[in-house]
């Protein structure tokens, strides 16, 4: 790497220089997450957090090793390490990862959720519990099946409640930063445009899934009048729930009154 000439810095250059990389890094992360989300825009808040914040820590992991090199430090040992324990791991870990990664897909693409009679394979029965690693199904003879999560993926899954099909059910990720009555108000406001094409029996209902210092996991619930509604519901929910987290992640400035709102 080529360097302006700072010589009369002697020993403390590499440091500096290493100090710049991870600026760099850092500036780079939020960009590169911004712009995730910005393009993932439509799809599903839940799938577009999650793929910003694996970029981030891949740009992070490279910025780091060429810090380290930068300050001296040989990586060729540190990155066979790694590369090695990442292998083991995925080796040793092969079939709960594909349970988990299944469970990750199957919340955001498979229209069931806790409540609901579905078949899979020679199973059905009502869903109970959805873990990482399995789903339990209580059968009409009161006998508890766990199936494991990735046959989910790979066989034709059968919701047989009643009208399923009105219920569109979309994941979401909140940072602990935004105020959730706040972002529940607006979203509420933002999905009126909609109120065409729902059932005006049901509305709009968020719920909790999980939470955690840093995200809280929400579940937005819409009920849809017609069957054919349920792509351009879908698409145009999770834009508008993408447009609100946008808006409320914005730095706040104080206004002349004292009040705060967001900067511009």
């Amino acid at each position: 790497m080529i360097w302006p000439n700072l010589t009369p810095l002697g020993p403390a250059l590499p440091f500096l220089y290493a100090g710049i990389i991870l600026v760099v890094t850092w500036a780079l992360a939020r960009t590169v997450n911004r712009l995730i989300r910005s393009v993932m825009s439509e799809s599903m808040p839940h799938v577009a957090a999650s793929g910003s914040r694996f970029a981030s820590v891949l740009i992070w992991v490279v910025g780091i090793v060429l810090a380290v090199q930068e300050i001296g430090v040989s990586t060729d040992i540190l990155l066979l390490v790694v590369g090695l324990a990442g292998v083991a791991a995925v080796i040793a870990c092969r079939e709960a990862l594909e349970n988990a990664g299944a469970k990750y897909f199957s919340d955001v693409y498979i229209p069931f959720k806790i409540g609901d009679a579905v078949r899979v394979g020679e199973h059905e029965g009502k869903v109970i519990e959805i873990n990482p690693m399995t789903t339990l199904l209580l059968t009409e003879k009161d006998q508890l099946v766990s199936i494991p999560n990735r046959m989910f993926m790979g066989q034709v899954v059968v919701n047989t409640t009643p009208q399923a099909w009105k219920e569109v059910a979309i994941p979401i990720s909140v940072t602990s930063g935004i105020n959730l009555a706040e972002f529940e108000s607006e979203v509420r406001k933002s999905l009126s445009k909609l109120r065409s094409r729902l059932d005006p029996r049901f509305p709009p209902l968020l719920s909790g899934r999980a939470r955690n210092p840093l995200t809280s996991d929400l579940t937005l619930t819409l009920f849809i009048r017609q069957p054919g509604d349920r792509d351009i519901v879908t698409t145009e929910a999770n834009r508008r729930v993408s447009l609100v987290l946008e808006k409320l992640q914005r730095p706040k400035r104080s206004t002349r009154n004292g009040r705060a709102e967001p900067a511009t």
